[in-house]
């Protein structure tokens, strides 16, 4: 079913310009941080890139609506620097979702009666925080001159939870069990 009201329609198409944006830009800083030695954080990136194509699909397909041109404006880090600086970006860019966007769009969303969007909103926010937490554990890594130390990453592909080394029996965003996880 389209979404019926227009603001919570654009606040779905902004949301997917951010996290196709941040999907190739965590790519791009995945190899930076290949080439720099920094394998663990390299799978990282990639895996949160991963996760953040799920967010897009799901706020695209609640657009679900007639092809039409749209506005989308998105708050991303542009341009390439070194991994720590690019881990930097991907804290502030995570951060920005968390503590600025996806509540705005999520409340619209609840105030509007907009069930699908307010579920592909929900899941995104919840998701975020966690990113933003890895990104700040890599960075720290980073600092002190090594690698991140991990084993494995696992995804949801239903919502993009995020976790390491273990997955949970269930998804605790959207109940997707754990055979379904993508392992990085």
């Amino acid at each position: 079913m389209a979404v019926k009201n227009a603001m919570t329609d654009s606040f779905l198409h902004s949301a997917y310009s951010g996290e196709s944006m941040a999907h190739m830009r965590y790519l791009i800083w995945g190899d930076i941080a290949e080439k720099e030695g920094f394998p663990n954080i390299a799978r990282l990136f990639k895996a949160i890139a991963f996760a953040e194509s799920i967010h897009a699909g799901n706020h695209f397909r609640e657009i679900d609506g007639a092809t039409a041109d749209a506005l989308v404006p998105a708050n991303g880090v542009f341009g390439v620097g070194k991994t720590a600086e690019n881990l930097q970006g991907a804290i502030d860019g995570e951060l920005f979702e968390v503590h600025q966007m996806y509540p705005v769009y999520l409340n619209t969303a609840e105030f509007q009666h907009e069930a699908g969007a307010k579920r592909s909103f929900h899941a995104a926010l919840e998701v975020e925080k966690i990113h933003a937490d890895l990104f700040g554990r890599a960075l720290a890594a980073v600092k002190d001159g090594h690698d991140m130390e991990l084993q494995s990453i696992y995804i949801c592909p239903v919502c993009g939870h995020t976790v390491l080394d273990v997955p949970p029996e269930k998804c605790p965003i959207c109940g997707t069990e754990r055979e379904k996880y993508i392992k990085f």
